[in-house]
């Protein structure tokens, strides 16, 4: 099986390391489009960094995650005793540290964790984690804490959002004690506005972007794949530098074919979402309070990108604007409070929708 090296991201990978080679301080917040390539940057770096960082990534994607005890669950790595092992069972802080891989969950044996989740209170597991991280630090080495698609825990309750206890607790590990290193990603921008405006994360937190490749970047690697002028200029103009699209297309045989089949299946999902808001109706929960999207309010916001690439935040209703990005229609740069698709195969799925409409 043919693989794709990891290609280019000397700009967020050298970011990423100056901050790691500082004293924790404050949260980064690493976003971007909807396969951006986020995750692999993050899978590339890890992978690479000396022995020194401990890190700790929990990747929520695939939880299920309704509850306080489910996500804590998503946090840890029980570590278990092996029948007929002669392997020390680990029953200390230190012996639980020592059983760290480079990248892991969070190791717990099952005195820890009945203690976890004792009363229910998400302080026990915050003071677990700082508990077993300053045993890191005293091993002489640097715990990291990486936490991809966090937003997936955003309408989880105990005794008020879930969310904001967390990030009182990352405000800890990182501006209060200086102990870990905290990374948070996601690609839903809006979730990050959110949690700045309502858990003070002013002077607490920074961000970085990881979007699609540049024109220039998207060309040097469709080219080391072996594409022609032409076909280059073809994924360019369709699929523009997102990274699972170029993968995807530097390895198919018909890629005139294939570009156009993308784009029939992107414009199908768009307009299956708005035909099913059209005739159905629909809902979106914001800030605990359910809205009713408007079919008319969302049409009109596509329209704009039948002439334009991207629009400003304000220049779309909440609803509508929540909604388009949470189903990954569009996304918000942070950066210059610009809203564009996700990709450039949506902008085109959505000027062939809207064109005549």
């Amino acid at each position: 099986m043919k693989r794709t090296p990891f290609h280019d991201r000397e700009r967020e990978t050298g970011e990423i390391m100056r901050i790691l080679d500082s004293e924790p301080s404050l949260i980064t917040f690493i976003y971007g489009p909807i396969n951006s390539g986020k995750t692999t940057l993050i899978n590339h770096l890890t992978e690479e960094l000396p022995d020194e960082y401990v890190v700790f990534y929990i990747n929520l994607r695939t939880k299920f995650l309704s509850s306080y005890d489910e996500f804590i669950e998503s946090l840890f790595e029980m570590e278990m005793e092996t029948d007929g092992s002669s392997r020390k069972r680990k029953e200390t802080l230190a012996e639980l540290v020592s059983s760290v891989t480079k990248v892991a969950g969070i190791p717990i044996n099952k005195e820890f964790l009945d203690y976890v989740f004792k009363d229910n209170k998400p302080k026990n597991a915050f003071s677990y984690i700082i508990k077993l991280f300053e045993e890191v630090k005293n091993s002489g080495k640097q715990p990291v804490l990486i936490l991809d698609e966090l937003q997936k825990i955003r309408d989880v309750k105990v005794n008020g959002f879930l969310i904001y206890e967390l990030f009182n607790f990352f405000i800890d590990l990182t501006k209060e004690l200086h102990l870990a290193h905290v990374f948070v990603m996601t690609s839903d921008s809006l979730f990050i506005e959110q949690i700045y405006s309502e858990a003070m994360l002013e002077d607490r937190c920074r961000y970085l972007l990881v979007d699609d490749f540049d024109e220039e970047t998207t060309m040097a690697f469709l080219e080391a794949n072996g594409l022609s002028e032409g076909e280059k200029e073809l994924v360019w103009h369709h699929c523009g530098g997102k990274p699972i699209c170029l993968v995807e297309l530097a390895s198919a045989e018909e890629r005139e074919k294939k570009v156009g089949a993308m784009l029939t299946l992107r414009t199908g999902e768009i307009e299956t979402r708005l035909k099913l808001i059209k005739e159905l109706g629909g809902e979106i929960l914001i800030g605990g309070k359910r809205c009713d999207v408007s079919y008319e309010k969302l049409a009109s916001a596509l329209k704009m990108f039948v002439t334009r690439s991207e629009i400003g935040m304000n220049e779309v209703d909440e609803i509508s604007k929540k909604y388009l990005v949470k189903e990954n229609v569009l996304f918000v740069d942070l950066r210059t409070t610009m809203m564009r698709p996700q990709s450039r195969l949506n902008l085109l799925a959505v000027r062939e929708m809207m064109r005549d409409a």
